[in-house]
């Protein structure tokens, strides 16, 4: 696949761009707000070209062509590194907002194996996830040790209602205003100015702001003065504007009433001043920087003398110690190549930025700046991928600059993850699902529990879309990932991790494993309030003989909680407990009558056989007299026959699965009377009580009524309570009187 193409190759050309700090009055950002937005708000839409066809020459002498080009439109006010808590805090919500939206996916049924391996990458990745690991990278902005975040250019606005515009620009750009990191030496303040005077169309005519134009280019330079008109629309209450905004739909503007003041006429404006600013000045800014910086580079630190030299100076002089390295300035030469390397990269000269990251890795390597290194190691690796070329040294770079952030300690952890992210894309892309998976599990060991989660939860998608799909791994993995959002307080996603689980360790025998997640999503159902479906899953763990009496206990306490607060009276089917065997199932009839004992009814058919031919004639025998009973009959072998008010006796083992007592009462038998032909093929009304069916599918069966009847007969059950200790079995009987 091309690399351009792919997901990370889109990803780097969204998130590694210039970035164009920006310095409003307020009277400025005021005529912005008239349409509910802020001044970066209404360029940022249009800050991303999808065909701006500019063409381009870096340090060589042989020029291609950009088609694809974004710039960042950043507040000076934020062009700080944020605080770890407070960016952890704004990533949360995304993760929120996808749990509220799981709840409606849990109450269908848990996917099973064929659906599950049929999904595409990106059903298994949803949205969201992608939204988060954006977000996670984004927490690194503005560091210290990298370049891609220093502002190439700033833009500079002044509203045409402020009293002396021209000396309003000299103000804005002032040591008060400028971030530290410009003011400390870490950036370079001479940095590409651009001037836009912005003109409120509801405040007065047009030519207030062409004269202040004119006034600006005679002092501030022809080519980088602007004039920006906004709020031209009439419609009251913005009736209409929503034709006028169906063509920008695809850049962000969704609400009519946010931006009613701007028409048609005004987005293009907007997107003509944004073209204008990337393609005539943003990108020849950048190509003419990239040229200087190279001679010099060439001229101090290239061929093999000023290699020789570079290497004894940094062996003779001492570097001074810091947490992360020495400290360089933006007009040391390391950060100077630093800057020629980031600057090629976002221009798409990959040959040239990995030549530079690759002689400044051996500087940074002999100043032990690791993280510098690593920095670079990273980068390296990404031109790599971008290249198309080596993937053994794509790999080694991005493992390199990995393990470096880890031996840094809690400073380069976010690094590393950020690292993981891209490294797991690339092999992704090369369809290294099993390794990527890897990668992924490394680096949520890094992250808080929220994090890890998301982070666990695409490892194990890596595991099922290896090829072959790795079953075990999956569901391992989506168990950790869920008790990880389960601590984060993320329950809707707990619950959705460890039910995709189910299928795959339903066909195995892993008792425990079983038990943990059936437990634990009946559980959280229960707390999430379904307790319908919380009773069916703890309903699976009921008869677990295997586990400890205090695990039982638990299980069997939360199972009754449940049932309770359901509220209502609530029939639950499947109970295993206690367990019937109804293999020992037997029928007396009023055996004491005829003197006989409960052992005579296990005596084999074959010797009552010949006895009950004497009563029965076999269907061979003729009858010779209107006395002899019905041949019939003996199709029923099997059957016994009772008469009117006889007591039918049904005799079977119960068995208690748990360590603790139960107690169970009011056991009844369920029976069927029959009196049709087709049912029994008798005249006569036969009971049925089939010993050969399966418990499960008794416990399946919804009863409706104890004592069943029909217009002429009914049964009267007996109703039986037994007490059956910890694993302890009984033989338990119970009465069935037939009734004429």
């Amino acid at each position: 696949m091309d690399p351009l193409r792919s997901y990370l190759g889109r990803l780097l050309l969204e998130e590694i761009t210039p970035v164009v700090m920006v310095l409003t009055t307020p009277l400025a950002e005021a005529a912005c707000r008239k349409s509910g937005l802020s001044f970066v708000d209404m360029l940022s839409p249009f800050s991303l070209f999808r065909k701006i066809d500019v063409p381009v020459r870096t340090a060589s002498d042989q020029p291609y062509r950009l088609q694809m080009f974004k710039i960042r439109m950043v507040y000076a006010s934020d062009v700080r590194k944020e605080d770890c808590e407070a960016v952890d805090e704004r990533i949360k919500p995304i993760v929120s907002e996808a749990n509220e939206n799981a709840l409606l996916d849990l109450l269908s049924e848990p996917p099973q194996l064929e659906d599950v391996l049929s999904k595409h990458e990106a059903e298994l990745c949803p949205l969201w996830i992608k939204k988060f690991n954006r977000e996670l990278m984004q927490t690194l902005s503005f560091s210290e040790h990298e370049t891609f975040d220093h502002p190439v250019a700033c833009l500079l606005v002044v509203s045409s209602k402020d009293k002396e515009p021209v000396s309003k620009f000299v103000d804005l750009f002032n040591t008060n205003q400028l971030p530290s990191l410009l003011n400390e030496g870490i950036m370079d303040p001479q940095i590409l100015k651009h001037y836009l005077v912005l003109h409120d169309q509801q405040d007065g005519p047009q030519e207030i702001a062409v004269n202040i134009l004119a006034e600006m280019k005679s002092t501030l330079g022809l080519n980088d003065c602007k004039l920006l008109c906004i709020n031209s629309s009439t419609e009251a209450n913005g009736i209409g504007a929503e034709n006028s905004l169906l063509p920008y739909k695809a850049h962000g503007f969704h609400n009519q009433e946010a931006a009613c003041s701007l028409n048609t006429d005004d987005l293009n404006e907007v997107k003509d001043f944004m073209q204008d600013l990337a393609s005539n000045h943003i990108i020849p800014y950048m190509e003419q920087k990239i040229r200087v910086l190279n001679q010099q580079v060439a001229t101090t630190r290239k061929g093999f003398r000023n290699q020789i030299k570079n290497l004894w100076w940094r062996k003779r002089d001492d570097v001074p110690e810091a947490t992360n390295g020495p400290m360089y300035t933006f007009t040391s030469i390391e950060s100077q190549i630093r800057v020629l390397g980031d600057y090629a990269f976002m221009l798409r000269d990959y040959e040239l930025a990995l030549s530079n990251y690759r002689l400044l890795s051996t500087d940074y390597k002999l100043d032990k700046a690791w993280k510098r290194f690593a920095g670079v190691q990273e980068m390296s690796g990404l031109c790599y991928f971008m290249l198309d070329q080596s993937r053994k040294d794509a790999e080694y770079c991005m493992d390199s600059a990995f393990s470096t952030y880890l031996r840094i300690g809690s400073s380069g952890k976010r690094n590393a993850t950020r690292c993981g992210l891209w490294w797991a894309e690339m092999l992704k892309t090369r369809g290294q699902y099993k390794d990527a998976s890897s990668v992924y599990f490394r680096t949520s060991n890094e992250e808080p529990p929220l994090h890890s989660g998301v982070l666990v939860e695409q490892a194990a998608c890596c595991y099922l879309l290896s090829k072959p799909p790795m079953l075990r791994k999956y569901g391992f993995h989506l168990i950790l990932a869920g008790n990880s959002y389960y601590i984060s307080d993320q329950k809707q996603h707990a619950v959705r991790a460890y039910r995709n689980a189910l299928f795959v360790y339903k066909q195995h025998p892993w008792s425990y494993i079983n038990d943990h997640i059936h437990f634990n999503v009946g559980r959280w159902y229960g707390v999430l309030g379904i307790f319908d479906v919380a009773i069916k899953h703890l309903l699976e763990v009921i008869g677990c003989s295997h586990q400890s009496v205090t695990t039982q206990s638990m299980f069997l306490n939360d199972f009754f909680h449940f049932v309770q607060s359901m509220g209502k009276k609530f029939d639950v089917y499947k109970l295993q407990l206690p367990i019937f065997n109804m293999s020992s199932l037997r029928v007396i009839y009023e055996d004491h009558r005829t003197y006989a004992s409960n052992t005579d009814v296990n005596v084999s058919e074959s010797i009552w056989q010949e006895l009950e031919e004497e009563m029965i004639p076999s269907s061979s025998v003729v009858r010779t007299n209107w006395l002899e009973k019905s041949p019939d009959l003996r199709k029923h072998k099997d059957s016994c026959v009772c008469v009117v008010g006889e007591a039918v006796k049904v005799i079977i083992e119960v068995r208690n699965p748990l360590q603790i007592p139960v107690t169970v009462s009011c056991i009844s038998l369920i029976c069927q009377l029959s009196t049709s032909l087709d049912a029994s093929n008798a005249e006569d009304g036969v009971l049925i009580i089939d010993a050969g069916e399966d418990i499960a599918d008794i416990a399946n069966t919804k009863p409706t009524i104890s004592a069943f009847e029909n217009d002429e007969n009914s049964f009267t059950a007996s109703k039986l309570d037994i007490v059956l200790g910890g694993s302890e079995t009984k033989s338990s009987d119970v009465i069935e009187i037939v009734e004429g």
